[in-house]
């Protein structure tokens, strides 16, 4: 736990820190992640496509390079790396498909797995032996992404999905013995892993419950929703542990930094909220041009990138920000 002088010393960092902003996408980002090394960060647009950043988290833009990846024919709502291997990337579309790409070499090539419906949202499993993608449908497919055991090549093994009950966001625990689901009610489902039994159901939010996120050090969860909370959770005893109600507009995104002792909430307040995990305390207030759609800490580093529905002249910008105190190159 950060006591006052470090959440002080914490507090003086980020006024000083900068901001820095970089183009690439013609539509706005709607996800984010970083490479479990911390090298390379794939953001995923309303424009189809998603990138790869190389060398973000060092100072300023120069030597800051991005490639393109097409393939998909609708939005890319959600990203997930490998947690495994830091050159595979899955990328989930609303075109129905998923794709699994390779990024060892330029050109980089993906591996596309057609699914069931407008896919949402996605997440990979922490031995990297099993993708799990939901789509608008709340209907949640659960992938081998090396083809399955049988030798038939069937990717797809299972498939989950409740009569009435809206699925927003999935996720495993760090174990990967237990299976997240954050719903339409409010409620977060517990399910085992691969037993798919129910577990547990938490009363997390009194309305839409939209986001979860995983504590690095597998002590808590937290949950986001439309009722402007976000909650922490103790992994253990599934009890709430800390609310944050600073925020008075529905919680889209939130994220531990790589230590578990801060977590970022953003909303459609056009502001991030730093706070400490333990204590509650506010450190550090991010302002933004717009609703935030995707936050995401560096796995090693106090450097958080973030993107929304920042407007240019005639369209979302498109505009990808990271702040904190980057590296020298």
């Amino acid at each position: 736990m950060l006591s006052l002088g470090p959440l002080n010393k914490l507090r003086n960092t980020f006024a000083l820190n900068p901001t820095n902003e970089y183009s690439g996408h013609q539509s706005k980002i709607l996800t984010l992640g970083w490479s479990s090394d911390g090298t390379k960060l794939a953001s995923g647009s309303a424009d189809k496509t998603s990138r790869v950043w190389k060398d973000i988290h060092r100072l300023g833009s120069n030597g800051v390079t991005s490639v393109e990846l097409k393939g998909h024919t609708g939005d890319v709502d959600q990203l997930c790396w490998d947690p495994i291997h830091p050159e595979a990337l899955v990328t989930a579309s609303t075109d129905k498909s998923i794709r699994i790409w390779d990024l060892r070499e330029a050109p980089y090539k993906s591996r596309q797995i057609v699914t069931s419906g407008e896919n949402i949202n996605v997440c990979w499993s922490p031995d990297g032996k099993t993708i799990a993608v939901g789509n608008k449908e709340d209907r949640i497919s659960f992938i081998d992404p090396r083809g399955g055991s049988d030798g038939k090549n069937k990717y797809i093994w299972h498939d989950l999905h409740y009569d009435g009950v809206e699925i927003n966001e999935i996720s495993w625990n760090w174990a990967g013995d237990l299976f997240f689901m954050t719903t339409g009610k409010g409620r977060v489902k517990i399910v085992g892993f691969p037993s798919f039994e129910l577990v547990h159901e938490i009363a997390a939010h009194t309305a839409n419950c939209f986001c979860i996120e995983f504590d690095p050090k597998g002590r808590y969860f937290a949950t986001g929703g439309a009722d402007c909370i976000a909650s922490i959770w103790d992994l253990q005893e599934f009890a709430c542990m800390r609310s944050f109600t600073r925020l008075d507009w529905p919680v889209r995104a939130i994220g531990f930094s790589h230590d578990g002792e801060l977590i970022a909430t953003g909303s459609e307040d056009n502001m991030i909220d730093i706070s400490s995990v333990e204590s509650g305390e506010l450190v550090h207030t991010l302002p933004c041009d717009a609703a935030v759609n995707s936050v995401a800490w560096h796995p090693s580093k106090h450097i958080l990138a973030y993107a929304g529905d920042d407007q240019g002249p005639s369209n979302f910008k498109g505009n990808l920000r990271v702040f904190g105190a980057l590296e020298a190159s």
